[in-house]
């Protein structure tokens, strides 16, 4: 079985930051991307950004500049570091991974329980 575990999200003023972590854990053989999504309110799910094992990242145009995503492998897990943070960034931040739990066993995908990131004055 294997979770996902976010933290770091919160309320924060406009031109912010703030650092989301989400830690992957239980019966992990590999991981190949990890990433973010977010969901406000009426709106659907978009990509954030995310990262693959070797290093290569995506992020959505409209967040370049603002949000960096990095990952540590060691510890099976992912940041998406959030600057000049806007009210329209609002939203429940989803971390998620492709993993496989053995050898030979399909890819699958994991999801977070997702935290609230909520930017206001």
């Amino acid at each position: 079985q294997v979770q996902l575990v976010e933290s770091g999200g919160g309320l924060v003023q406009p031109g912010g930051s703030l650092r989301l972590s989400c830690a992957a854990s239980g019966s992990i053989f590999s991981i190949n991307i990890m990433g973010w999504y977010r969901q406000a309110p009426g709106k659907e799910r978009e990509l954030v950004a995310n990262i693959f094992s070797a290093g290569a990242t995506n992020i959505a145009d409209s967040l370049k500049g603002r949000f960096t995503i990095s990952r540590d492998n060691a510890k099976n897990t992912v940041y998406l570091q959030m600057n000049s943070l806007k009210p329209d960034d609002t939203a429940v931040y989803y971390c998620y991974a492709v993993i496989r739990t053995g050898w030979g066993r399909p890819w699958s995908d994991y999801w977070g329980q997702g935290t609230q990131v909520t930017v206001s004055s």
